[in-house]
């Protein structure tokens, strides 16, 4: 007799908590393409990504003196049966591939992605390696890596083999 398989997990959708408050709380999305924006109110939004999508969010909270905190991170949705972390503002969690603490790391990211976009490619579709070998940069104090077209096709053909 032939026993049936149990069926695939399905991956639970992410969804990213934004929010937009003048001098007190921004949290938006450098880049990342949501399936759907679900909006709450005024100030509130949640942006749902499929699994294995890519995304930017960056964090910047003020208060009465200035800045409070500066924070980006690039995350990946989960796939079924990926470790994830969990995050707050993020749910069920997700793979953090860069995670950068204070504004002058931030603002180290966010120029690596201009020249992203300045070189003609999606940072979405960039390799999650790179996205992790700019964290350990980060960490180490090191120089970031340029992400080049080179790059780029390496990482697709890559993929291809998969």
């Amino acid at each position: 007799m032939k026993v049936a398989s149990p069926p695939a997990p399905m991956a639970a959708p992410m969804h990213v908590s934004l929010a937009f408050l003048e001098r007190r709380v921004n949290v938006w999305l450098r880049f990342g393409q949501p399936v759907r924006e679900i909006v709450l109110d005024r100030w509130r939004r949640v942006a749902v990504f499929m699994p294995g999508a890519v995304c930017c969010r960056v964090k910047w909270l003020g208060n009465d003196f200035g800045t409070a905190l500066w924070q980006l991170m690039v995350l990946q949705a989960p796939r079924p049966l990926d470790d994830a972390q969990r995050i707050s503002g993020v749910s069920p969690g997700a793979r953090i591939l860069l995670r950068a603490d204070g504004e002058p790391r931030v603002k180290a990211v966010l120029a690596a992605v201009e020249a992203i976009d300045a070189a003609g490619l999606d940072p979405c579709a960039a390799a999650p390696l790179y996205w992790r070998m700019v964290d350990n940069r980060l960490a180490a104090r090191q120089p970031l890596p340029a992400y080049t077209p080179e790059r780029h096709a390496a990482h697709l053909a890559r993929e291809a083999l998969r």
